[in-house]
Parts: C-alpha cells; sequence; structure tokens
C-alpha cells in the first residue's frame, strides 16, 4: 500500500510517482476452481438508475418473508440501494464509519455498519467524496473490512451485491475478476445505454471466463418495461434467461418515488417478486456471447439510433477554418545508397 501523499516541495513529482506506482500493480490472480459455497453470493450490475437499488430491494425482501437468510451490500458510491428498506433514510457507510473509528482509535463493530429491515440484514459500503480518492479502491476497502468482520463465516442463504455497470475501472469488476460471487445478474431496459452497460458487463465476464474465473451470468431482469422488447432480444441474442419482466406503470413508479416496498407476498406485485426470487435462485450461471457495436445497433432501428448515417471524414482545411496551404517538410530524406 502506498504511503500517504504529503504535500513537500516535491510533492506534484511524488505524487505523480505515486498514481504510476498504483498503476502499475498487478491485480492478484484470478481464483481458478469451481466455486463451493452453500450461500449464492449474487453481484448485480446495471446502468446507474436503471433500477438495481429498487429490484433488489424488493428481491432481498420478498427472500426474507419466504424465510431465507438474506444479506444486501450496497457497492455504489451514491449509498442509495438500502434506501428503499429503510424508507428513505441512508446508512451509515463502511468506509465513512471506518474512518472515523480510525481517528477515535477505536474498532469498527458489526453493529456500527449493518442494519435489519424486514429480515433483511443491509449495509452499504460507500465510497470516497467527488475528486479525493477512487471508487475501485474504495470497494476494496470495504470488502477488506468485510472479510475483518467475519464475512465468509456469516450463514446467509443469499448474499446481493448492487454494483454500478457504469464504471468499467477494477474494483467495481471484483466479484468477476476473482470469483467473489457465483453468478451475475444484470438490469436493463428498452433503450440502447442500458443494453450497452448490459453488454459490457457480459463480455467481461466471457473475458475473465477466458482467464479460468468460473463466474457467469443468470439472466436479466427487465425493468420499466414498456413492451418495445429489444431487452428481450439483447437476452437471446447473448444467451441469457429474463427471470423477470417489471413493467412501466404508474403505481410502481409512484411508490418506489415514496420508498414504499412492493415486493411483499400479500401485495399486487407480490407474485412478480416471488417469481424472481425462484428464478434468482434456481437460474445457473451461463458464459455470454457479447454482441459487437454493431450487433448492438442493430437490435434497435436505424431511425433510432442513426443506423443510416455515413461518416464523413473532416480535412485540415476543415480544421483550419479556411484553405490550407502546402509548407515544405522539415523531414530529412536521407539518399538510399
Amino acid at each position: 500500500m502506498n504511503a500517504p501523499f504529503k504535500a513537500t516541495e516535491n510533492g506534484l513529482m511524488a505524487l505523480v510517482e505515486s498514481v504510476r506506482a498504483e498503476a502499475a500493480m498487478e491485480p492478484d490472480p484470478v481464483h481458478e476452481g469451481e466455486a463451493k459455497s452453500e450461500t449464492q453470493i449474487i453481484a448485480i450490475y446495471g446502468k446507474g438508475g436503471i433500477g438495481k437499488s429498487f429490484t433488489l430491494a424488493n428481491l432481498s425482501h420478498m427472500m426474507a418473508q419466504q424465510g431465507k437468510r438474506v444479506l444486501l451490500i450496497g457497492c455504489d458510491p451514491k449509498s442509495d440501494t438500502t434506501s428503499l428498506l429503510f424508507s428513505g433514510r441512508a446508512c451509515p457507510t463502511i468506509i465513512e464509519t471506518s474512518a472515523r473509528k480510525k481517528a477515535a482509535g477505536e474498532d469498527v463493530a458489526i453493529g456500527d455498519v449493518c442494519f435489519k429491515s424486514g429480515g433483511v440484514f443491509a449495509m452499504e459500503l460507500g465510497g470516497p467524496e467527488v475528486g479525493r480518492g477512487c471508487g475501485g479502491r474504495g470497494i476494496i476497502h470495504g470488502f477488506e473490512l468485510l472479510e475483518k468482520l467475519g464475512f465468509h463465516e456469516w450463514g446467509f442463504d443469499y448474499v446481493l451485491l448492487d454494483f454500478l455497470g457504469d464504471v468499467v475501472c477494477g474494483g467495481f469488476g471484483l466479484p468477476i475478476a476473482r470469483d467473489m460471487c457465483q453468478k451475475v445478474i444484470v438490469v436493463g431496459s428498452n433503450d440502447l445505454q442500458s443494453l450497452y452497460v448490459a453488454n459490457n458487463v457480459c463480455s467481461a465476464v466471457d473475458y475473465f471466463r477466458k482467464l479460468g474465473g468460473n463466474v457467469g451470468v443468470a439472466g436479466m431482469v427487465i425493468n420499466k418495461d414498456d413492451g418495445t422488447g429489444e431487452a428481450a432480444a439483447f437476452a437471446e441474442a447473448v444467451g441469457i434467461p429474463v427471470l423477470a419482466t417489471i413493467p412501466a406503470d404508474e403505481d410502481i413508479r409512484r411508490k418506489s418515488a415514496n420508498y414504499q416496498i412492493i415486493g411483499k407476498p400479500d401485495g399486487r406485485w407480490g407474485p412478480l417478486f416471488a417469481e424472481l426470487a425462484e428464478n434468482v435462485a434456481s437460474s445457473q450461471p451461463q458464459r455470454p456471447t457479447p454482441l459487437d457495436q454493431d450487433g448492438l445497433l442493430g437490435l434497435f432501428s436505424s431511425q433510432m439510433v442513426g443506423g443510416n448515417v455515413v461518416l464523413e471524414p473532416a480535412s485540415q482545411a476543415d480544421m483550419r477554418g479556411g484553405i490550407v496551404i502546402d509548407k515544405p517538410s522539415l523531414e530529412i530524406v536521407y539518399d538510399q545508397v
């Protein structure tokens, strides 16, 4: 671990060297061999704002109501994964609690960072302040602390990890790269950007499978479905099942905005989340076949994504705002003997 940077007259150079040293650090080798654990550890990825936290809060609540022991861990710097479970109230994050306790010379206890609601155990890893650190490094630090608190000894049926899919730096790919989970679930909708993120996740899984990894994609949850079918077509194209389709319904939108759980066994949307819980439990991790850019764009009509556009190359005259006058080259050309 690099020593903290101290401002000196050579501070800028020291910072540059520190950043270079950190960038040169090789990740731990990917674990080889079959993942064996009675606990299903599942990482959920998706574009920011696509509804991962909404989906996970309701899924975890349903699982708990079915008698399962569930731990929900928010791994997004926004720290909003658990907010729905606690009616909008934010949980103290592991990173901020760790920093505060360390400054006071105290150890972090499980009760400082883990809280219960509706039978679900929930916590947030958190992240650094804007511009003051790497979110991926924060994820690594958070999991290191969880290990010290006994993460591998806890007796849960399911551990659900909520990861931001837009960010491609190493820390957010830990579950895939280091076999920290058995399977991945992607959340997407019928729009290009969310499917672009889902495809990136599939590419990451495929890449680490080639290196000997075991993590696979267990399926896709289609959120805010308007019936146009692009997300379902994507799932079929990459070879993963659709685990649930959550409609773009005003009742769901309103209750979610008011921090209300809808994944209740006796509620209107109970059967939907009960089916999702069953599919999540039984789905098997698959090695997906990610699409190239043209394949992804091909899921949408050309009018929607500009498929009929022809790229027109720019010239030096365009770049300079007028006519370019050729100047003699300063290149030295040697006569061949």
